[in-house]
Order: C-alpha cells, then structure tokens, then sequence
C-alpha cells in the first residue's frame, strides 16, 4: 500500500491508508478536509476544549452546549480549524 502514483502519496498507517493529493498552491479549504472517529465524541471535545481548541458552528446545523450536531439518524459530528483555518472534525457514529 505504502507508495505514490500520479495523483497522491499514500501511506500505511498501522494497517490504515492515508492518501495525501498534492495541490498547486495551498489554500484553506472551507469544508472539511480531515476527520477523526471516535468512540466518546462529548469527552474528546472537552478534552480538547480544554486545550484551548474552539468548535465551530455553522448556520443549518444545529449544535449542543459542546458544539456537537447530531443528525437524524444518530451521527454526531464537531468541527474545529487547525492553525491554517482549515476544517477538521470529530464524529461518532451509532452502533
């Protein structure tokens, strides 16, 4: 797995691809563009709030006291920025 072709670098993370596309100029990207799941969405959140991380809010998509939008079918999602302004999120998905 690990390698590149025409269109990106891939790699093997511990037995997870992560495949970066090179672009020619880097800009900030305003939707998201990594994202992380994980098992505990509300304890992650404030860990990282507590870290100084702020969560974004977007107008449509309504969010708890933590930030986290919870979609119909049980999806919760946050996003926050990196230092570029680029979005980023955390999700935790029903079981």
């Amino acid at each position: 797995m690990p390698g590149h072709d025409p269109w990106a670098l891939v790699f093997d993370c511990n037995g997870t691809m992560l495949r970066i596309s090179p672009v020619p100029t880097a800009t900030y990207a305003p939707y998201t563009v990594f994202g992380w799941e994980v098992a505990d969405i509300r304890t992650e959140v404030r860990e990282l709030v507590g870290k100084g991380i702020v969560f974004e809010r977007f107008e449509g998509l309504p969010a708890d006291e933590d930030g986290i939008c919870t979609f119909p079918g049980g999806d919760m999602v946050a996003w926050f920025k990196d230092p570029d302004g680029n979005v980023l999120s955390l999700a935790q998905f029903p079981k």
